[in-house]
Parts: structure tokens; sequence; C-alpha cells
């Protein structure tokens, strides 16, 4: 989120659905991909949802049985959205369901954590929300953030992907005190605005200079995606994640907002859609479902 670089994460109400049935012993895992990732995504047991789950199975010193996956998904790929979060939570949550809830959040974000790498994201895949999260040595620490109730997430979604391994290597080791200030600052002020309900923070607070001007050379119609948004009535306005999707947070204006970020892309010759959806307090859950599903 901006400024907030590897600390800030929010979930957004943009579902992933596993529905997991466990096989026969002796049969073969099935792993069924519908909608994004459909036809490259793994659909054996390199399948991310799938290693999430033998992860689980693993730290509870419980053999995995066979399962049967099946992903309907709506969260793009390599788009700065957490899909990756996404599928490591909901197959952490799956796997813990069915061995009968033995883990609670944290030891779940302890797993998703460690699976992904860095914990934003997969703090708010877990949890919902927005969260804080800071790593101290090995342990985890995450506070939930307030979200201003009228708030909506306007995102354009480019049809170009970048992965993030693109996106962290165009990153400078080493940075300046003014540009560490720079967000530090911006960074407490995000949580200050989001948290008292204070949007016309917003326009400041999700400004950044330790990540975002350096991964404009990778994608440079960025900035003038960004001035569209703030012109058309966003409160704010931040590249998602490591990219290539662009977040604007709006009010009543959610719908020029979208239009105007849209015709932007398009001028500058960006293929891609808008999306318009809101933040959301649930994280990976059950819906329904027995010991055996």
């Amino acid at each position: 989120m901006g400024p907030g670089f590897d600390c800030l994460g929010m979930a957004l109400d943009l579902w992933n659905r596993l529905t997991v049935t466990a096989l026969a012993d002796g049969a073969v895992p099935r792993v069924e991909v519908a909608g994004e990732g459909e036809g490259e995504l793994a659909t054996d047991t390199d399948n991310l949802v799938y290693q999430a789950m033998a992860f689980l199975y693993e730290e509870a010193r419980e053999p995995m049985t066979p399962m049967d996956i099946h992903c309907q998904n709506a969260i793009p790929l390599s788009r700065g959205l957490g899909s990756s979060a996404a599928a490591i939570s909901g197959g952490l949550v799956a796997a813990n369901a069915m061995l009968g809830n033995p883990y609670g959040a944290d030891e779940l974000l302890e797993m998703a954590a460690t699976i992904e790498g860095h914990p934003d994201n997969v703090a708010a895949a877990v949890y919902g929300g927005m969260r804080l999260v800071v790593t101290d040595e090995d342990r985890i620490y995450t506070a939930a953030i307030s979200i201003p109730p009228q708030l909506q997430a306007v995102l354009f979604v480019p049809e170009r992907r970048i992965a993030t391994v693109d996106a962290r290597r165009v990153l400078p080791a080493e940075v300046t005190v003014a540009d560490a200030v720079f967000n530090m600052s911006r960074a407490a002020l995000l949580v200050a605005g989001m948290q008292g309900n204070h949007p016309e923070y917003l326009r400041i607070a999700t400004q950044d200079r330790l990540h975002q001007p350096y991964r404009q050379s990778i994608f440079p119609p960025m900035k003038v995606i960004f001035t569209a948004a703030m012109a058309a009535g966003a409160l704010g306005v931040f590249l998602s994640g490591s990219g290539s999707t662009i977040m604007a947070l709006a009010e009543d204006r959610a719908m020029t907002v979208a239009y105007e970020m849209f015709d932007a892309a398009r001028l500058a010759g960006v293929e891609g859609r808008v999306e318009i959806t809101q933040p959301t307090e649930l994280g990976a859950h059950v819906i329904s479902g027995d010991s055996d599903d």
C-alpha cells in the first residue's frame, strides 16, 4: 500500500474459491484450475494450494491423504493483487479445517509467511481487513487497522504482468535519509488516516519514494494513470504490491475515477480493465463443509 512497503496490506472483496475433497488412499491427487491461471498454473502436487496444504499437514505431523482440489480463481496473476498469498492462505485454511482446526490464525500466518517469504500480503489474506505487519527476528507482530466504511478500491488491471522478482530487482540497495523519512511519515499518516477516518489525509499518505519511482522504469505509464485518478477525484492512488495493478481509493466518485484511469491507460497504449471493489474484513475462511470436504 504505497509507502507501506512490505509492512501494510489490505484485503479486498476479490476472491478465489477452493473446493477440497479427500480421496481414498492410493488415489492420484487432482488439481483443477478455472478462471485466472487456467491452462498455466500447475494441476498436480506442484500447485501452490496443494503445497500449502501439504506444508500444514507436515507441520501437524499428519499423513496427507490424496486431495481433489478445484480452484475457481478471480484474482489475476502477477498483477500485485496477492494471488500467491490467496493461494497459500486458502490452502492452509482448507488443510486446517480438514484436520479439525488445530491451528489458530497466528500460527497460520507464521506458516503462510514462511511459504510466501514476506508477511504483508498473507497477513491481509489470513486475517482480512488492513494489517500492519512487523517481523522481529523469528516472530511476526500484526495489528489491525480500521478502514473507513465508505472507502472503495478502484483497480486498473493491465494486461501486462510484472513478476515480483523483476519488480524487486530494480530497487536500490540503499536509499537517502530524506527518502526514508518521507516514507516513514507517509506510512504513519496512512495508518492515522485509515484508523481515524480521515480520508483527506490519503492524497499525501499514499505517496512513496522507496519503490514506485524505481518501478516506473518497468511500467512508465504508471505516472499518467496516477495523475488521471487524482484529477478525477481519487483520495489517493498507488501501485498495488509490486504492480502492475494501480489502485485508487475513492468514496462517491469511484466510477469517474475508474473511467479516467482506463482512458489515461488507453491513451498511453496500455491495455487493461478496471474493477471497482471494496476492502473486506474477511480473510480466508471456510464457507461450508464437513470432515470430508
